[in-house]
């Protein structure tokens, strides 16, 4: 994953999943960039958007609001469509193939082949923050954990762009990954005002 040394030919409409979580950083992360954020709580704010960010919060809680905004099935949709994405921590569980530790009525959206474990890094009192070196970035990237997801698995097509180490003998695990137009972080990279993922996803976006 290599950001491309240009600017889009004009600003890219960028929905940003606002049922709960880090809404407001990723706008601002996308105003930034010279983007046009939408903030997508029910079906008729998905119209003309051109990626979708799904932001870190509460997994489980943001899968139930999915459902009851009729949500879940335009993701499903957009998914199939191949739309590109970036989910963060929670928007991590939500577009992995599969949640090792899921509730039962708990959804995911199988945008990326990832297994994943919620709060695999630990409960909040076990937050951290680390710099990461990420494939095709120039400069480390400060990244922020809280409550973060653990990467159990990656299917054949996903690409590790970067890795953490665990504990004693627990070895490393990926912490981002992308596979085609989707983009996930174990992390939130918004809260450190890091754009370089959201960067990506808008080039991404088909016909840049």
């Amino acid at each position: 994953m290599t950001v491309a040394e240009r600017t889009p030919a004009r600003p890219r409409r960028v929905g940003v999943l606002a049922l709960q979580g880090d809404v407001r950083e990723h706008v601002a992360v996308l105003q930034r960039l010279g983007a046009v954020p939408v903030e997508v709580r029910s079906p008729s704010d998905v119209a003309g958007i051109e990626a979708l960010v799904l932001p870190g919060g509460e997994s489980t809680t943001m899968s139930m609001l999915l459902d009851s905004s009729g949500l879940s099935r335009e993701l499903e949709e957009m998914v199939a469509d191949g739309l590109p994405m970036l989910g963060t921590c929670a928007g991590m569980i939500l577009l992995a193939r599969e949640v090792v530790d899921g509730r039962p009525d708990q959804r995911s959206y199988g945008a990326i082949d990832l297994a994943v474990r919620r709060n695999g890094f630990g409960r909040q009192v076990a937050s951290f923050e680390t710099d990461l070196d990420v494939k095709g970035l120039d400069e480390p990237m400060h990244a922020v954990f809280i409550r973060a997801p653990l990467v159990e698995r990656t299917g054949v097509g996903v690409e590790v762009l970067a890795e953490v180490d665990l504990p004693g003998e627990q070895g490393r695990r990926p912490v981002v990954c992308a596979e085609g137009g989707v983009i996930v972080s174990s992390f939130h990279p918004e809260l450190a005002g890091d754009g370089r993922l959201h960067e990506q996803l808008l080039f991404n976006v088909e016909g840049d």
